[in-house]
């Protein structure tokens, strides 16, 4: 099959816009991107949670040192000063245990007047309290709390309910909290703790409050808040460039392959097509030869045959080499609503004195078929390839038949255009779309190459099925146009709407 029939008229849409040139996918270019967001994403969540982590650790482990620390300091407070069988609570809150005997009194005023200047002198403290169980404050480095009712304390609850220690973590002092009457006002946050102190039974005796800011916690908090970061961006930051490394290697030899495989692929390409050109070229050029070689010795009408014979053959490389250059030329054209069977019309048209010669009836199903998306210069060329062929396929006449069926779904238009020719054999089908393929003599084999790349570049499709001595039939496959496919969603509703007004 060739591309004859195409005609000098492709020319005319050199002038059309140009498809534009696909982007090819920058693999580096996206990978920095994404990779950098996702590491970066990485590394702030563990720099967040580790210094969460190191925080709350931190500050649990001060809180219960300093609840270890205290509870300590009460037992051996009570055993320093003889009072076995006493808890520091009783102690504490005179109202719980009655002194038999002077000596004991004065013990117990010692262990609790040590025990409360221990509390005072606490370092970091910024509020020391002592609760009794009705929730009074018994003692306070802050005289102006003693002899007052805590109540609505979720914290100071849990404590003398679970007997176990109770901590909060507070960044500034809240308003309403009639506990948090420091003696200095902190720097930055500061603890909350709730001590119990308990008897051999585990009932609550009494709470001891510590409100702390823990200096030189913070700063080892801080120090190790800004190794986890530098530790953090500097790990992302390796795992990011040792990546990138990779994947920029990969891009290269992945770019040096593909160059390879076009290299090569053009390499093929021009390997069938130097064969196709120079096997379509030995025949004329011999011709031209032997014409011009005969025109030496003759004169007279012999040397005008000779002549004409000459230029016969360059009017057929001329041919051949504008056939070539249209199939290597890149497709022009703005996709375009038409009418096909009108384009098929008038194709049929030009072809009326040759179907008359070779003896073709043509039989042509000239139903109302819908609008396609395509070109109707490129279709016009399509279909006098397709035609021209056919044609060619039946030099004694024959049967040209060409139909139109639109499917279900009203999104395609099958336009199948058969003949009754000597058809091709299932490997000659199974190449009729190779390039530079064909059966003929002289052609180039770069027709149905053509019709198949200006199909597609519209959205259709074109397939071929022949069986030998039956005939060849070649379907076009169109999409039907946008504003059709919509007015044929509406239909239904105007037939509703009119089935109800009537």
């Amino acid at each position: 099959m060739n591309a004859a029939a195409f005609g000098g008229s492709y020319r005319e849409t050199a002038e059309a816009s140009e498809i534009a040139p696909t982007q090819p996918f920058n693999l580096l270019r996206w990978f920095s991107l994404i990779s950098l967001a996702i590491i970066a994403s990485v590394a702030l969540a563990i720099g967040s949670i580790s210094t969460h982590f190191l925080v709350s650790e931190s500050l649990e482990r001060d809180a219960m040192l300093s609840a270890q620390f205290i509870q300590t300091l009460a037992k051996g407070e009570t055993r320093h000063h003889g009072l076995e069988g006493i808890q520091m609570g009783n102690v504490l809150i005179p109202e719980q245990y009655w002194m038999f005997t002077d000596e004991a009194r004065k013990n117990r005023e010692r262990a609790r007047s040590e025990f409360l200047d221990h509390l005072s002198h606490l370092p970091d403290s910024l509020l020391a309290t002592i609760y009794a169980p009705d929730r009074t404050v018994t003692w306070s480095t802050n005289p102006e709390l003693i002899g007052q009712h805590i109540a609505a304390d979720e914290a100071l609850e849990e404590a003398f309910e679970s007997g176990g220690r109770v901590s909060a973590k507070y960044n500034e002092v809240e308003e309403g909290r009639v506990e948090q009457k420091f003696l200095r006002a902190p720097k930055m946050f500061f603890i909350e703790n709730y001590i119990p102190l308990i008897d051999d039974q585990g009932k609550v005796l009494a709470v001891v409050e510590i409100y702390k800011e823990p200096v030189d916690l913070l700063e080892r908090v801080n120090r190790g808040n800004r190794l986890i970061w530098t530790a953090t961006a500097l790990g992302g930051l390796l795992i990011y460039l040792a990546l990138f490394w990779l994947v920029r290697r990969a891009s290269n030899l992945l770019a040096s392959q593909q160059n390879q495989l076009v290299a090569n692929k053009i390499y093929v390409g021009l390997g069938e097509m130097s064969s196709a050109v120079a096997h379509s070229l030995r025949n004329p050029l011999a011709s031209i030869r032997s014409s011009a070689e005969l025109a030496q010795e003759m004169d007279g009408p012999h040397l005008q045959k000779c002549i004409t014979d000459i230029i016969s053959q360059v009017d057929r490389l001329s041919t051949w080499v504008r056939d070539l250059l249209l199939c290597l030329r890149p497709l022009h054209g703005e996709s375009e609503e038409v009418e096909p069977m009108e384009i098929v019309r008038a194709t049929l048209g030009n072809f009326d004195q040759q179907l008359t010669k070779s003896k073709i009836h043509v039989s042509l199903v000239d139903q109302a078929s819908p609008l396609v998306t395509s070109h109707k210069l490129l279709l016009s060329q399509v279909l006098n390839s397709v035609i021209a062929n056919a044609i060619e396929a039946m030099p004694g006449g024959g049967q040209l038949s060409i139909q139109a069926f639109p499917d279900l779904n009203g999104q395609w238009l099958d336009l199948i255009i058969s003949d009754s020719g000597k058809g091709m054999s299932r490997q000659q089908e199974m190449m009729a779309f190779k390039s530079f393929y064909t059966t003929k003599q002289g052609g180039l084999g770069i027709g149905l190459i053509m019709v198949k790349q200006i199909m597609e570049r519209f959205g259709g499709r074109v397939s071929l099925t022949s069986r030998e001595k039956e005939g060849t039939s070649v379907r076009l496959s169109f999409r039907v146009a946008e504003s059709v496919q919509k007015t044929s969603e509406t239909e239904p509703d105007n037939a509703d709407r009119a089935e109800h007004m009537a």
